[in-house]
């Protein structure tokens, strides 16, 4: 991935003089409008002691899945597994909840605090197959950063 949208990210989530969930709202941006099959990204974080997930900042839009139970879709999933899951095509999932019909491929990467998994971020794209590695190693790093601040 780019040296300037990590830098752009970098920057972002080091200023404190901006709340946390802004700052995350501007990452989630950067990469939408960075990257031009990231059609929509958003964090998903542990909903305190619930066995579920709670959608924190995103762009892209909107989404009726605020809420998603441990083990339901890729995100569900990806709670309960603690490793990357990448879906080239969403329609050969049998557990995929489809946020939008435009939606063709999702990345998830879980987010670790103190080696616990408190949430992930989630990518969605309207192209077929796009993610590659590299995407996966971005997304690591982001996590790796945006734990730094929570």
């Amino acid at each position: 991935m780019n040296k300037h949208l990590r830098t752009a990210v970098l920057k972002s989530l080091e200023d404190t003089t901006v709340p946390v969930l802004e700052r995350l709202q501007q990452v989630c941006e950067l990469l939408k409008e960075g990257i031009p099959y990231y059609d929509w990204v958003g964090f998903y974080f542990r909903n305190g002691d619930k066995e579920e997930l709670k959608l924190g900042p995103y762009a892209g839009a909107p989404t009726d899945h605020t809420i998603i139970p441990f083990g339901k879709g890729i995100c569900g999933q990806v709670a309960v597994s603690n490793k990357n899951f990448v879906v080239p095509d969403v329609k050969a999932q049998d557990n995929y909840i489809a946020c939008s019909i435009t939606v063709k491929s999702e990345i998830v990467i879980p987010l670790f605090k103190d080696g616990v998994n408190i949430g992930q971020i989630d990518i969605d794209s309207n192209t077929v197959d796009p993610f590659s590695k590299a995407d996966e190693e971005f997304l690591e790093f982001v996590n790796e950063e945006v734990a730094r601040i929570l």
